[in-house]
C-alpha cells in the first residue's frame, strides 16, 4: 500500500493519495489525476468533481468504506484540513484481461465469433450492444465474505417474470460463502437440488445466446472473473439445443436436434443393452448376429459386465487424461491411446471387438451435446444403467429409466419443472423444443416462463407480404 503527499501551489493546499499499487493503475494517476490536482484550483474535495476527468468519482464520510474501496482498486484522496471529515474515492483500477476471442466450448460454424471473457464490464458490454434498450436491468451484488466478488443479475423489465427474478435475487442475497471465484460456485449454491447430477442452470460462453434468452424473458447471472454466464430458469431440452440452430433453416435445425437426442440415448443405452442381451436375453439376438458375437467373444475370460466396465473406465481415463494435459499432448494421448489400448485389448483376448466398436460409438455420440456440463451427466448415467442391466437384464434397464424419469419430474429450476414443456405438457411451446419451427410460427414467448409480455412480434409482421402486382 502506497501513500504520497502533494501540494497545490495555487491554493496552498496539502493533500494525500493512498492506494494499493498491485490493484491500481499508476499510469492513470500520473496522467489523469495528478496534473489536475497539482495545477487546477480547488480548496475542498467537493471541487474535485468539476476538475477531474474521471467518471467514477464519489465523496464519502464513512470510514468503513476505505478498506473495501482500496482493495477494489480505488485511490483515496484526503486534504489536510478535511482529513478526518470528508474524503474522495477515485477509480483507477488496473485492468488485466484478455481480448475477446472465439468460443472454445460452444463453437459454431455460423454466427458471431465472440465469447465472454473474465472481465464483467466487457461481458456486460457484449450483451448491451445486442440489447441497447433502457428496459435491460442490471442489479449488482457483492458475494463472498473474503472475495467480495461482483455478481450482476440481468433481466428485461416488463418481459421477465417477477417471481423468477425475485427468486434469484433472494438466493444471491442469502449466499454466505467465503470465496466465490467462478459462476459454477453460484450455480451450485443457489440451485434447487444440490445432489442432482443434472445442472439447474444453463451455462453459456456466448453473448448472443445470453441476449437471446433475455429477450425470451429469462434471467442471466454474470460473475466477475468468470467467462461463463448462467441462464435460468432452464429445462432439460435446452441442453440439447445449440444456438447455431437459429442461424440455419428450421428443417436442418430440427434434424440436428433429433440427431443429438438419438445420440444421447444411444450413448447411454448401447452398452447396457449389450450386457443385458448377452447375459439374459441372448435368444432375442438374430442368429447371424449371434454367430458374430460368439466369434468375437471367443477366448474372452471375463463376463460381459466386467468387459464393458473395463472398456468404459478406459475411455473415461483417456478423456480425463486428454482434458488435463496440454492441448497437443492431450490430442496425441486420445488418438494414440485409444488405438493402441483398443487394438492390444482385442488381440490379447481381454475384450471383444464388437463391444469395442459399440463403446467407441457411444463415446463419439456423447460429444454431440452442445453444452459441456450435460455431457458429463451423460457419461455418469451409463454406469447405473450397466449395473441394473447386469442385475435384471432389460427389466433392470426399464426400472433404472423409471427412476431417472421420476427424478427428472421432481427436479426444478428456480421452482419451475425441469421437463417443461414436455411435462407439464404445453403444446404451443413444442414449436421450439425437440423440433424448431420457422420464426413466423414463434409469435409468442414460451408459456412456461409466464412472461409479462407474451408476444414477440405481431402476427402480421411474421407473414410474407404478397407482391404488389398480384
Amino acid at each position: 500500500m502506497k501513500e504520497a503527499k502533494y501540494f497545490n501551489h495555487r491554493t496552498n493546499l496539502h493533500f494525500s493519495l493512498k492506494f494499493i499499487s498491485t490493484l491500481t493503475d499508476e499510469e492513470i494517476i500520473q496522467k489523469d489525476v495528478l496534473p489536475y490536482l497539482l495545477e487546477e484550483w480547488f480548496e475542498k474535495v467537493e471541487d474535485l468533481n468539476k476538475i477531474l476527468p474521471v467518471a467514477d468519482f464519489h465523496l464519502s464520510t464513512d470510514l468503513s468504506q476505505i478498506e473495501q474501496k482500496l482493495y477494489n482498486g480505488y485511490v483515496l484522496l484526503r486534504t489536510e484540513h478535511e482529513r478526518d471529515s470528508k474524503f474522495a474515492f477515485i477509480s483507477a483500477q488496473k485492468q488485466i484481461t484478455r481480448t475477446v476471442s472465439a468460443p472454445e466450448i460452444e463453437f459454431s460454424v455460423i454466427g458471431p465469433k465472440e465469447a465472454f471473457i473474465e472481465s464483467i464490464d466487457q461481458n456486460i458490454n457484449l450483451i448491451r450492444k445486442r440489447l441497447p434498450i433502457e428496459d435491460l436491468i442490471l442489479e449488482e451484488y457483492k458475494v463472498g465474505v473474503l472475495s467480495k466478488t461482483k455478481v450482476v443479475l440481468l433481466y428485461i423489465n416488463g418481459t421477465a417474470n417477477n417471481e423468477n427474478v425475485e427468486t434469484i435475487r433472494q438466493r444471491l442475497k442469502s449466499i454466505d460463502f467465503d470465496a466465490v471465484s467462478d459462476s459454477s460456485f453460484i450455480e451450485q449454491i443457489i440451485s434447487d437440488n444440490h445432489s442432482s447430477p443434472f445442472p439447474s442452470f444453463l451455462d453459456t460462453e456466448r453473448p448472443d445466446r445470453a441476449a437471446g434468452v433475455l429477450s425470451q424473458g429469462k434471467a442471466v447471472i454474470i460473475v466477475d472473473g468468470s467467462p461463463h454466464a448462467l441462464i435460468g430458469p432452464t429445462t432439460l431440452v435446452e441442453f440439447f439445443v445449440s444456438f447455431e440452430d437459429y442461424y440455419i433453416n428450421w428443417v436442418m435445425a430440427t434434424f440436428f436436434r433429433l440427431l443429438r437426442i438419438f445420440a444421447v440415448l444411444f450413448s447411454i443405452l448401447v452398452t447396457p443393452l449389450y450386457v443385458a442381451a448377452l447375459t439374459y436375453h441372448y435368444h432375442l439376438i438374430p442368429t447371424n448376429l449371434m454367430a458374430t458375437l460368439i466369434s468375437s467373444r471367443q477366448g474372452v475370460p471375463f463376463p460381459p459386465i466386467l468387459e464393458a466396465l473395463v472398456l468404459e473406465l478406459t475411455i473415461e481415463l483417456l478423456r480425463e487424461a486428454g482434458a488435463r494435459l496440454p492441448t497437443k499432448i492431450g490430442q496425441t494421448i486420445g488418438i494414440v491411446g485409444g488405438i493402441v489400448i483398443g487394438t492390444a485389448s482385442v488381440d490379447a483376448g481381454f475384450t471383444s471387438n464388437v463391444l469395442l466398436i459399440l463403446i467407441a460409438l457411444a463415446a463419439l455420440a456423447s460429444f454431440t451435446t452442445p453444452v459441456y456440463k450435460i455431457g458429463n451427466t451423460i457419461r455418469i448415467l451409463r454406469f447405473p444403467f450397466l449395473l441394473f442391466a447386469q442385475l435384471w437384464g432389460l427389466l433392470g434397464i426399464v426400472f433404472c429409466f423409471c427412476i431417472l424419469l421420476t427424478h427428472l419430474i421432481r427436479l426444478t429450476s428456480l421452482g419451475r419443472p425441469y421437463l417443461e414443456p414436455l411435462y407439464p405438457l404445453r403444446f404451443p411451446d413444442l414449436k421450439d423444443t425437440i423440433v424448431r419451427l420457422g420464426f413466423n410460427k414463434q409469435i409468442l414467448r414460451p408459456l412456461y416462463l409466464q412472461t409479462k409480455d407474451t408476444v414477440r412480434f405481431p402476427p402480421k409482421d411474421g407473414k410474407r407480404k404478397k407482391d404488389i402486382d398480384e
